[in-house]
């Protein structure tokens, strides 16, 4: 009895530091777009990507917790809710390195060869968790990864249209770069996880 009690505080204290995490960065770029829009005017906003300058190397870091204004912020919340979720739920350590990869190495390749305007959100971050959770399944060759998977695209797949330079005011290279973070990332953490099976 004390061994299912043991059990179950586990995934109580798993699923508190889910929502701690995925509910902490909501509240705290809603915190941020409030504390831009009323303070500042949303001056904030110029700490975005700004490729190929100097000082927009800053917004690598910083872009995703700047938003333009309350849809973009609500649509990304969502993202981040789902996708974020999911990813947490599926591995912790690879939520974190995921979400490490689509900020920085898809904020990078954005400043590296987006288009000369200022690159601001959280969405980088979202498409790399849904490259993530695409391609994980494919990579580890895992039955239950990959169902979830297909589920993901048939569900999801729509959310690929955001990778077309088509749409005006929405930062496509971000979304492409993010994206492709999440693959390169699921790439790396299945075969970390592939030689930890092996050496066991």
């Amino acid at each position: 009895m004390s061994s299912r009690r043991t059990a179950t505080r586990g995934v109580t204290q798993y699923l508190r530091r889910c929502g701690l995490a995925i509910g902490g960065f909501i509240v705290m770029i809603w915190a941020i777009w409030a504390i831009n829009a009323v303070l500042f005017d949303g001056a904030l906003n110029a700490l975005g990507i700004r490729p190929r300058t100097l000082t927009g190397l800053i917004g690598i870091p910083l872009h995703p917790l700047l938003h333009a204004d309350v849809p973009h912020l609500l649509h990304n919340s969502i993202g981040i809710l789902l996708f974020g979720t999911l990813a947490y739920l599926r591995e912790e350590f690879d939520f974190w390195v995921v979400a490490g990869f689509g900020a920085i190495g898809g904020g990078f390749a954005t400043w590296l060869v987006g288009r000369p305007v200022i690159h601001v959100g959280a969405s980088g971050v979202i498409f790399a968790l849904f490259g993530y959770l695409l391609f994980a399944g494919w990579f580890e060759r895992r039955i239950g990864s990959m169902i979830l998977s297909v589920l993901l695209f048939l569900g999801w797949g729509s959310v690929l249209l955001g990778m077309i330079p088509l749409q005006r005011g929405i930062s496509w290279e971000g979304h492409l770069f993010g994206f492709l973070s999440g693959v390169v990332a699921a790439r790396v953490l299945a075969r970390r996880r592939l030689r930890r099976l092996a050496s066991q």
